[in-house]
């Protein structure tokens, strides 16, 4: 898709680091059903664009040392893990540092975050704990 956005989007510049940041995002929360037809490019006047994100889910899995996405995101084919991710940051326009920094951030983020995120939406802290290994994911990494 990082290709396809390139040719078409308006703003390759913009639109590439995004859809990286939303495949790190994924990789973090365990999003182990992300496919295709999560992604879109859509064009509500003239110009294509990538689509808000949607169908973010995150999955409880058990392992704590390796997990895969649903699609090949690098060198080591589905495996979530920032390396992985990071060997094909030049595919998203970006530089060795730019992608170690989104990384970076996004991890703290979602770290950081998510449980205070999931009890403002309602999430009850015994469900909380339920999904926790979702976002405590010690193998990405390594």
């Amino acid at each position: 898709m990082a290709e396809e956005l390139r040719r078409v989007v308006a703003e390759p510049k913009k639109d590439a680091p995004e859809l990286f940041r939303r495949m790190v995002f994924n990789a973090l929360i365990s999003n182990i059903d992300d496919h295709p037809r999560n992604h879109a490019l859509i064009a509500k006047e003239r110009d294509w664009k990538l689509s808000p994100a949607y169908d973010l889910t995150p999955a409880p899995v058990i392992a704590q040392d390796r997990r895969d996405l649903a699609m090949t995101v690098g060198d080591l084919g589905r495996f979530a893990n920032a390396k992985n991710l990071h060997s094909q940051h030049t595919r998203f326009l970006l530089d060795a540092d730019e992608a170690k920094a989104i990384i970076a951030d996004m991890t703290e983020q979602v770290q950081t975050t998510w449980y205070e995120v999931a009890r403002a939406q309602g999430v009850s802290e015994k469900d909380a704990e339920a999904i926790r290994a979702a976002f405590v994911y010690e193998g990405f990494s390594r």
